[in-house]
């Protein structure tokens, strides 16, 4: 229920997480200057704006089919981090991305559970994450990192961009849902009681049907969200922001498998083989970006051995 409250609350408790940190001098606590408060501020934006699109699609479509287009990611990074930052790859490397985005394509084309506002909402949540890692990753850079403030590691700035995520995000809840939440959230569980009723109380169907329980899910499902873009921003301080992408898609994997045997959310062949197509393009895409790093990292020492070789 109430997409952009409970969005909201789980950026709030990723928060309050970060706040522990400092709070028991578990992390030094982090300093921004102008310029620091003001990029933070624009990737809380773009966070919030991924957040909101994620959960929104999630709501109006099955969690396999979210996964599935969020799979495009990797075409999404590759692109912002193209246009914006001109970090451009091989052309070999683009053209394995082309696997992921017709496999992912060919999955939702065959999907039972079609839904455009689930389609679009992940689409427009794959460019609100691209443009936040990418910037995260500018900000990451060390040139860049010392000009923003003191102890910006990678934990301490997604800490930074949750907190301005959460603030940036309430008045867009209060205008969205404010005065609608509770009746959306009786109605959430009034729906699910008839749910499982219905399913005659199968062990596969979640009991949220008691508030308390429903509310205890939203807090734990903040948890794991902020625990899980904690570790995305370790691992996108020390790779390209596309590998990450790629990994993600990875992950997504398992989710698909797991939302399908929980929830029993139902996946044509032609979903399952789309699905396959795109993975197989992210094993693509990682053989060529590390065949050619390799090949560049060799010419690069060839020419600086040449060079001092050369001097007197």
């Amino acid at each position: 229920p109430a997409p952009l409250t409970v969005g909201t609350i789980q950026l709030g408790i990723g928060g309050c997480c970060a706040a522990t940190t400092w709070l028991f001098k578990m992390r030094k606590c982090p300093k921004l200057t102008p310029e620091g408060r003001r990029l933070c501020y624009r990737i809380g934006f773009y966070h919030a704006t991924g957040q909101f699109l994620t959960v929104m699609s999630l709501g109006a479509g099955p969690v396999s089919f979210t996964h599935i287009v969020k799979a495009l990611e990797p075409f999404f990074f590759a692109i912002i981090s193209a246009l914006l930052f001109d970090q451009w790859m091989k052309p070999q490397v683009y053209a394995s991305l082309i696997f992921v985005v017709g496999g992912v394509g060919c999955a939702c084309y065959g999907e039972r559970s079609f839904s455009w506002m689930a389609l679009t909402t992940a689409m427009g949540s794959n460019v609100g994450f691209a443009l936040r890692a990418v910037l995260s990753k500018f900000v990451m850079n060390t040139e860049t990192n010392s000009k923003l403030g003191e102890y910006i590691t990678s934990n301490n700035l997604f800490g930074i961009v949750t907190w301005c995520a959460f603030f940036l995000s309430i008045p867009v809840a209060l205008v969205g849902e404010g005065f609608t939440f509770l009746d959306l959230w009786n109605k959430a569980t009034t729906t699910m009681s008839e749910t499982v009723i219905m399913e005659g109380a199968a062990a596969a169907v979640p009991d949220y049907s008691n508030p308390i329980r429903l509310a205890r899910a939203v807090v734990t499902s903040g948890l794991f969200h902020y625990m899980n873009n904690e570790v995305m921003y370790q691992t996108l301080s020390k790779v390209h922001p596309v590998t990450l992408a790629v990994g993600n898609t990875m992950k997504r994997v398992f989710i698909m498998v797991a939302s399908v045997i929980v929830f029993h959310n139902p996946m044509s062949l032609q979903s399952v083989m789309g699905s396959t197509i795109g993975i197989l393009g992210v094993f693509l895409y990682s053989f060529f970006k590390q065949h050619y790093e390799r090949a560049e990292s060799k010419m690069s020492n060839s020419i600086a051995i040449a060079s001092s070789s050369e001097r007197p």
